[in-house]
C-alpha cells in the first residue's frame, strides 16, 4: 500500500510539472500577440524606494519627482518610437494629450491651500495605474472647506507604465507615511487630519491607520474616507508572478504584461504589468492580516471612523470583502457604508443576471449592525429618481431621503472607476466641462462599429466613468468635515448594538462573479 501511494504521488508530481510547463508555454506563446512593447513599457525610471522615502521630507520628494519626470521626457518622449506618432499618445511630445502642455500636470503631487488659517488637512491617495488626477475634485472640496489638501503621486505612477514593473507595495506605504507627516507638519497637532483613499489608495489608507495603532511614531488620523477600496481582489493575482515567469527570457518580455495597449489617457496607464497585480494582492493580504490580528486583540476600537462609498456592481474589487473583512469587524465608532445600487428602473433590467439583482441583500447581514448603512437606490422599480435609505448603527428601521438626483437614461449601474468623478469631469464625465480640455473626452465616447475592429475591448470604452450621484457623495464628505460629537454617538451605538453576524474570513464570497478577470480587462479598469 505504501509503495502504491509513493508511485501515485510521483505520477501526480510529474503530471503537475507537465501541466505547469504547458501552462507557462501557452502563456509565453499568448504574450507574443498584440502590439510590440514601446519605450514607455521598457524604460524604468529611478523612483524613490521605501527606505529613502521614510528618510525624506515633502520638498525632497518633490525634487526627486522633478528629476523623475525629466528622465521620462529624455528617455521616452524625446525619442518616440516610429509606431508612436499618434496625436493621441501621451508619450508623444506636444501631442493633444501630452500632460506637460496642460495648465497643470495632474500626474504630479500637489498641495491645495485654503484661504486663511487651515482648519485641518487631508491626504489623498489615488488608485493603481492611476494618478493624483483621480481625487482632485475631492481635494478641491476639502480646500474649499478650509483644509490643506495633499495629493501625493504614489511611486511607480504618473510617469510610464514600465515604472510599475519594479514598484513595491512597501514603497506605496512609505509614500503614505510621508504625506501624513507633511499634513501634520503643515497644520499642527490640534486640528484633524483625514485620509481619502480611492481603490488601491483605499487599501493604503486603511493600512496606515492600522500601522499607526502599533507604531507610536506615526501621527494618528481622525477620519478615513474610502472610495471603492481594494480590501479584496481577484484570486488570479495570487498567481500573477507565475504569469510573468516567461519574461525572464528576453524573447518573451511581453509576458511581464497582462495588457499592452496604446496610452491614450493622459492621467492613467492603459497598459498593465504583472507586477502591479502581484503588489496589489500582497498589499491587500497585508491589510487583511493586520485587520484579523487587531480584531483578535480588540485593538480596532482605536481606529478612526470610516466612511466608505462603494458600487454594488464592481468588476475590480470585492464588495463582499469590504463588508465581511472590514465593516463586520469594526467597533461602533461612527463608521458608515454607502452602497450605490443598480438602476432597477433601467430598460435593460430584463438583461441583468440574477446575481446582480440581489447583491445588496446578500452583501449585508440583518440589522442591527455596529455601523450605519446607506443604500442609494431607485425610489421604486419604475422611477429613475433615487433616494438614500439609511439604517443607523444599532437600529433596525430606516429613514428615506429624496436626493433630487436621477439615474441617467441608458445607465444601468455605476462602476469601480466612476465614483470620484462628477458628470462634468473634463476627462471622464458624461457631460464634460468645456472650461478644461485634456485633449480627449473618455466619458462620453459613443463607439459604434463591428466587433473585433479595435485593439481595446469595447467594455473599456463603454464602462461608466463618472458618477451622477457625485453631488450626494460631496455632501456626505462635507458633513464629515462639519460634524461633531462623533465619539459620543459611537458610544451610544456601542451600548445598544449587539455584535454583527460575521461571515468569517474563509466564507465563500457571494460576489465572486464580480471579481476582476485580470487576464482580459485589468489594463482598462484598475
Amino acid at each position: 500500500m505504501g509503495l502504491w501511494f509513493i508511485r501515485m504521488a510521483r505520477r501526480g508530481g510529474i503530471l503537475l510539472a507537465v501541466a505547469l510547463i504547458a501552462a507557462l508555454g501557452l502563456r509565453a506563446y499568448d504574450s507574443q500577440r498584440g502590439p510590440p512593447l514601446q519605450a514607455w513599457h521598457t524604460y524604468v525610471p529611478d523612483d524613490m524606494r521605501a527606505p529613502e522615502i521614510d528618510r525624506a521630507d515633502w520638498a525632497q520628494y518633490l525634487d526627486a519627482e522633478d528629476r523623475l519626470f525629466r528622465s521620462v521626457r529624455e528617455h521616452v518622449m524625446e525619442k518616440p518610437a516610429e509606431a508612436s506618432t499618434s496625436t493621441l499618445s501621451r508619450y508623444v511630445q506636444g501631442s493633444k494629450i501630452d500632460p506637460e502642455t496642460f495648465a497643470q500636470d495632474w500626474n504630479r503631487s500637489y498641495v491645495l491651500e485654503p484661504n486663511g488659517t487651515p482648519v485641518g488637512a487631508v491626504v489623498l491617495l489615488h488608485g493603481l495605474t492611476d494618478s493624483p488626477y483621480s481625487l482632485r475634485h475631492i481635494a478641491r472640496l476639502y480646500r474649499d472647506n478650509g483644509f490643506v489638501a495633499i495629493g501625493i503621486r504614489i511611486p511607480g505612477h504618473g510617469t510610464v507604465p514600465g515604472a510599475l514593473t519594479h514598484a513595491k507595495w512597501e514603497d506605496w506605504a512609505a509614500a503614505t507615511r510621508l504625506a501624513v507627516r507633511e499634513a501634520r507638519r503643515r497644520v499642527g497637532d490640534v486640528v484633524p487630519v483625514h485620509i481619502v483613499g480611492f481603490s488601491n489608495g483605499g487599501a493604503l489608507a486603511l493600512l496606515y491607520a492600522l500601522e499607526s495603532l502599533d507604531d507610536g511614531r506615526l501621527p494618528r488620523v481622525d477620519r478615513l474616507i474610502l472610495i471603492s477600496p481594494m480590501i479584496g481582489i481577484t484570486r488570479f493575482a495570487r498567481f500573477a508572478g507565475l504569469a510573468g515567469f516567461p519574461a525572464i527570457f528576453p524573447a518573451f518580455a511581453k509576458a511581464a504584461w497582462l495588457a499592452v495597449l496604446p496610452e491614450f489617457n493622459p492621467f492613467k496607464y492603459n497598459s498593465f504589468p504583472v507586477n502591479g497585480a502581484r503588489q496589489s494582492y500582497s498589499l491587500t493580504r497585508e491589510v487583511q492580516a493586520r485587520l484579523a490580528a487587531d480584531a483578535g486583540r480588540g485593538r480596532l476600537s482605536a481606529l478612526p471612523p470610516i466612511l466608505t462609498f462603494q458600487s454594488v456592481l464592481d468588476f475590480t474589487v470585492s464588495a463582499r470583502a469590504i463588508v465581511a473583512r472590514l465593516y463586520e469587524r469594526l467597533p461602533a465608532n461612527g463608521s458608515e457604508l454607502v452602497l450605490f445600487d443598480i438602476n432597477r428602473a433601467s430598460k435593460l433590467g430584463t438583461l441583468f443576471n440574477p446575481t446582480s439583482q440581489t447583491l445588496v441583500d446578500r452583501l449585508l447581514s440583518n440589522p442591527p449592525r455596529r455601523f450605519s448603512v446607506t443604500v442609494v437606490a431607485n425610489m421604486d422599480a419604475d422611477r429613475s429618481d433615487v433616494v438614500a435609505r439609511t439604517t443607523p448603527a444599532g437600529e433596525t428601521s430606516s429613514s428615506i431621503k429624496e436626493l433630487g438626483l436621477n439615474y441617467p437614461p441608458g445607465v444601468f449601474s455605476l462602476s469601480h472607476v466612476a465614483l470620484p468623478f462628477p458628470k462634468s469631469d473634463s476627462l471622464y464625465g458624461m457631460t464634460p466641462d468645456s472650461s478644461e480640455d485634456f485633449g480627449i473626452h473618455l466619458g462620453n465616447v459613443a463607439a459604434r462599429g463591428e466587433t473585433g475592429a479595435l485593439i481595446v475591448r469595447l467594455d473599456s470604452l463603454l464602462r461608466m466613468s463618472s458618477n451622477p450621484f457625485f453631488p450626494y457623495l460631496s455632501d456626505r464628505v462635507v458633513e464629515t468635515l462639519k460634524s461633531g460629537g462623533q465619539a459620543s454617538s459611537a458610544s451610544r451605538a456601542e451600548e445598544r448594538s449587539p455584535p454583527s453576524e460575521s461571515h468569517g474570513d474563509d466564507a465563500p464570497d457571494p460576489a465572486d462573479d464580480q471579481w476582476l478577470n485580470v487576464d482580459e480587462a485589468v489594463g482598462d479598469i484598475w
